[in-house]
């Protein structure tokens, strides 16, 4: 081959060389989907070793790569990109969430497990979630966010919602067990809800048993935010917007009311004021819109060996009642810090609230009863009186209705509360697998509240409503809980399939608090809000709780196939009997992950898991002491002719007295499809209650002077169906999710003891809520009513046993003779409705295109029944207050109505029965969000790695049959459940917000 050949090959040889070998150094950003940097993630050359890792900026610098390869870049959590470098030198990568991921780890009862390694009933709420709903208490914003989990919020600013799980358990206390960030406390009120990473609730015994005497009711764990390795992190966050309520009864006029008086009652009001001409409507006087704000900063960052996350909020919520409100400064700092084996750490927070509250109940009345009722011509204000209002007078106006404007502003009602909550731990590896960890847990609190109302007289002419002195009352409460837990953990897996987990436990928990209650005269100045010896009382209580207890538990999975996990719990209490301390509390799981059999390779199912759980699970929240027996020191004695203030017993000791046990079954399936696009959850549990605590009548022959002793008698029995389904396409430019959740529980009372039955719910010297053996918990119970009598025929037909009565007259409501006995008596009552619901419902949608994000929830509640006494107010019509304008239909002998009876008619209209039950069901637009994300660049240069606006709105629209001003109703009070005494209703707001990072 000729020379020139052979140079010529070698040119073309080296050529291709350099064509195939031509590299560059290739930079660029790793960031999160709202543009936060991801430090630490992985860059690599596809098929090569040559790597490296983003800095705390999530900026990257590789050099050597070829101009046509591929660039690999992971995250753990987030979905592996594989990027062309065609000839780019700069980069900009927004990861993708990995949805399989996104549930990997959930917080456990003292500890923490992969997702497929859950046998039990847990459900997980994001902090994403949760702020979506700006709330002062991060318990209302659970409402409608997982299966199983019933929460009944009340629009009482700073008030704290009503929350179940799985239905009702006990008759007593049937709140779940609050636990945050391993500290056992007794409510989230003041937790910041930006503070939250995560709330995992725990429905099924499997789950609540390792916390023994208290999981009977379920748990809700919080974990709160940690700092992370990196570059520190400054975030801001900030709403501000307003609230009000614009629902009313629709009432009578001045005009209207002063014809009402006349022809119902044959009553001319003679007062002054009654020809005024005025038209007050009191409802829109105690009506109001009210501002919310909240400011939110948090910093965090960390290094290999250590980690801080601190963080201070501000919220303040005004109430749509006039001089209502709720504000709250709080505070958190969480760190840990690792020295070789050794790593200490604490999580702490401190929070001020301060309430103005709804005085409901003033004079026996709801403020919206005083509205209702109230004299429309009455003017709010006379500054001729002393106190400034007016109020009505009885001799003249012919009522008593209360001025709610004067009870709301004269004078002033606030509540102060401070909370330190926290904890301090150390972990210990011992060796590969076995951890050592100690920990000391606070939860102290220091509360008082304070009511002062000077002197007031709200008519010169002899006002009904006055009060000649100034009251002041305090009261004070504090206390503290201390915990101290000890535990140690072993992790070990064998044969690269046998994975096991074991824990031992102690805890000893030490509670003590003490309150007192004050109050006095002073009828010489308003001007002094401070207590004197003139007509005072004085009280003060004290009390100590103590609880001790052990706890191992193991889980074992194999090959993440099979699970099974027991547990055993042995806790002691000093609430119970000498007999009864100590009890034992064990669960069992077993689980089959069948999506991971080789069998299910090919298959579109990437998700299948059933398991099943059975165990037992305490109660002790009750009150201190009932096992003791009692003495009352202002017992009267006679004499010598008169009597002598002595002591006698009160009650009986019952050494017995020991837990309320609740055995509990779980039957779940977990399915996802296509990568977990389209996932879904099914749950039937069993519960039974039983030992539950019964005040059961005791012998007069005794001489005890209480004449009942609690006693553990009762049995419930509780059932129900869990469901969720979810679709999530995290893929492309648009990118959207609905998840829905749907739960039902139905109860029975298996057993009272010997006791016929259990009432309360006490409204017009009747009670409105009963439980019998046989029957749900706390259903209504009163007369079913036929319509109205329209003539005398037809109120002999029904009185048959009793025809020469007269009470009972056309125009009256009609009640069906259920005995048919020729008479209406109590006899004749009935079950006329059920305050728990029979289906409860949350719908999530949400949407991202681009920068803009949008989200929608949905809540609501099917097959609920509310006994509505407003009805009563606004057409009971048992003598002259103001009324609904319903009453200008009433029955007379010229307007035979079928719905309103006759003015001041039988008694027996005003009788317990089925006329005040409404069906409570509802559907509720819970929340409304719609951002925009501003691009890191567009202040030209990246300033900012996150900043977003958004409007939001909440409870928009509520679509329900129930006539009163809102139907979600409910308070701590079981017997209270579903009756609505003229509830402060839930508010719609409207928001602007902003959430800033850097």
């Amino acid at each position: 081959m000729s020379k020139l050949k052979i140079t010529f090959i070698a040119f073309i040889a080296m050529l291709g060389q350099f064509a195939f070998s031509q590299t560059t150094t290739l930079t660029g950003v790793v960031s999160d989907e709202t543009g936060t940097p991801l430090p630490g993630a992985s860059v690599v050359v596809s098929g090569t070793t040559n790597g490296t890792q983003t800095d705390f900026d999530g900026n990257f610098s590789l050099a050597n790569v070829p101009t046509d390869a591929t660039l690999t870049i992971s995250y753990i959590g987030y979905l592996t990109q594989q990027i062309p470098v065609n000839g780019q030198t700069s980069f900009n990568v927004s990861m993708e969430i990995d949805a399989q991921t996104l549930d990997e780890v959930v917080v456990v009862g003292y500890g923490a497990q992969s997702r497929a390694a859950v046998t039990g009933a847990i459900s997980s709420v994001k902090s994403e979630d949760l702020n979506a709903v700006p709330v002062a208490n991060a318990t209302e914003a659970l409402q409608g966010r997982a299966a199983g989990i019933s929460v009944v919020n009340t629009g009482t600013p700073g008030s704290e919602p009503s929350i179940t799980i799985r239905g009702l358990g006990t008759f007593g206390n049937n709140s779940p067990l609050f636990v945050v960030d391993g500290v056992i406390v007794g409510n989230l009120s003041g937790i910041n809800q930006n503070d939250i990473e995560t709330i995992n609730v725990l429905k099924d015994a499997s789950t609540t048993a390792v916390y023994g005497a208290q999981g009977s009711n379920g748990v809700i764990i919080v974990t709160t935010k940690k700092g992370k390795s990196g570059k520190t992190q400054l975030s801001f966050n900030a709403h501000t917007g307003f609230q009000q309520n614009t629902n009313r009864y629709d009432v009578l006029n001045t005009e209207q009311y002063l014809q009402y008086a006349n022809d119902a009652f044959g009553i001319v009001p003679n007062t002054p004021l009654s020809s005024s001409g005025l038209n007050t409507n009191w409802q829109d006087e105690i009506y109001t819109s009210g501002i919310i704000r909240s400011y939110d900063m948090a910093a965090s960052g960390g290094n290999d060996t250590s980690n801080f996350r601190i963080s201070g909020g501000y919220f303040e919520r005004e109430g749509i009642v006039i001089e209502t409100g709720f504000q709250r400064y709080s505070f958190r700092a969480n760190s840990d810090f690792t020295f070789g084996k050794l790593k200490l750490g604490q999580n702490m927070s401190v929070n001020f609230n301060k309430q103005n509250p709804d005085p409901t109940g003033v004079g026996g009345r709801s403020l919206l009863e005083h509205a209702i009722k109230a004299a429309p011509y009455l003017p709010v204000y006379n500054e001729n009186n002393l106190g400034g209002f007016q109020g009505p007078n009885s001799a003249g106006d012919g009522q008593d209705a209360e001025n709610p404007v004067r009870v709301l502003k004269h004078g002033n009602a606030v509540n102060n509360t401070f909370s330190l909550v926290g904890n301090i731990f150390a972990e210990y590896d011992i060796f590969e697998g076995l951890k050592f960890k100690s920990q000391v847990g606070l939860d102290y609190y220091k509360a008082t509240s304070d009511r002062f109302i000077p002197s007031f007289n709200d008519d010169s002419l002899g006002g009904t409503h006055q009060q000649a002195f100034a009251s002041i009352t305090k009261n004070a409460s504090d206390g503290q809980t201390l915990i101290f837990t000890n535990s140690l953990t072993y992790n070990k897996t064998f044969g690269e399939a046998h994975n096991f987990e074991a824990l031992l436990l102690s805890e000893k928990f030490e509670s003590k608090g003490t309150s007192i209650n004050a109050n006095s005269r002073n009828s010489v100045s308003d001007e002094i809000d401070e207590l004197s010896n003139e007509d005072s009382s004085l009280q003060s209580t004290s009390f100590e709780y103590n609880r001790l207890g052990f706890l191992g538990r193991l889980n074992y999975n194999y090959d993440d196939k099979y699970i099974a996990a027991v547990s055993l719990r042995r806790d002691a209490s000093s609430k119970f009997g000498s007999n009864n301390r100590w009890g034992w509390f064990s669960s069992y799981a077993l689980g089959w992950n069948v999506a991971k059999e080789n069998f299910m390779v090919d298959t579109n199912v990437s998700t299948l898991k059933l398991r099943g759980s059975l165990g037992y699970s305490g109660n002790d929240r009750i009150a201190n002491y009932l096992y003791s027996a009692t003495l009352v020191n202002d017992f009267l004695y006679p004499i010598a002719g008169s009597n002598a203030v002595g002591t006698t017993a009160f009650g009986l000791a019952n050494p017995d007295l020991k837990w309320e046990e609740t055995k509990q079954m779980n039957i779940g399936v977990d399915l996802g499809f296509a990568n977990d696009k389209f996932t879904a959850a099914l749950e039937y549990y069993e519960n039974q209650s039983d030992d539950l605590l019964i005040r059961v009548p005791t012998s007069t022959s005794l001489g005890i002077n209480e004449g009942s002793q609690v006693r553990n008698v009762g049995s419930v029995e509780t059932t129900g169906f869990e469901l969720s389904l979810g679709y999530n396409d995290f893929e492309g430019d648009f990118k959207w999710s609905a998840n829905v959740n749907l739960s039902t529980s139905s109860n029975t009372a298996l057993s009272l003891g010997g006791v016929d039955e259990l009432i309360g719910g006490n409204f017009e010297s009747q009670n409105i809520t009963r439980v019998v053996e046989g029957e749900s918990l706390f259903h209504f119970y009163g007369l079913v009513t036929d319509g109205i009598y329209q003539n005398q025929a037809e109120v002999d037909a029904v009185f048959t046993a009793n025809p020469g009565q007269t009470t009972v007259q056309p125009g009256d409501i009609r009640f069906k003779d259920l005995n048919n006995d020729g008479d209406i008596t109590s006899e004749d009552r009935a079950i006329i409705g059920d305050p728990l619901p029979d289906l409860t419902y949350g719908l999530n949608l949400s949407a991202d295109y681009k920068n803009w994000d949008f989200n929608m929830f949905w809540t609501g509640i099917y097959g609920r029944d509310l006994y509505n006494t407003n009805i009563y107010d606004l057409e009971g019509m048992p003598r002259l207050f103001n009324a609904g304008v319903g009453v200008l239909d009433r029955w007379t002998p010229t307007n035979p109505s079928t719905t309103v009876p006759r003015a001041g008619g039988a008694p027996q209209n005003l009788q317990l029965s089925d006329r005040f039950v409404e069906d409570g069901s509802f559907s509720r637009l819970k929340n409304l969000t719609i951002g925009y994300t501003i691009p890191s660049n567009a202040f030209g240069k990246e300033l900012f790695s996150k900043f977003r606006v958004y409007v939001s709105g909440q409870n928009l629209i509520t679509i329900t049959e129930y006539s009163g001003l809102d139907p979600e109703v409910g308070n701590g009070d079981l017997f209270e459940y579903g009756i609505d005494r003229g509830a402060y209703p839930q508010p719609k707001t409207y928001l602007i917000g902003l959430q800033v990072s850097f």
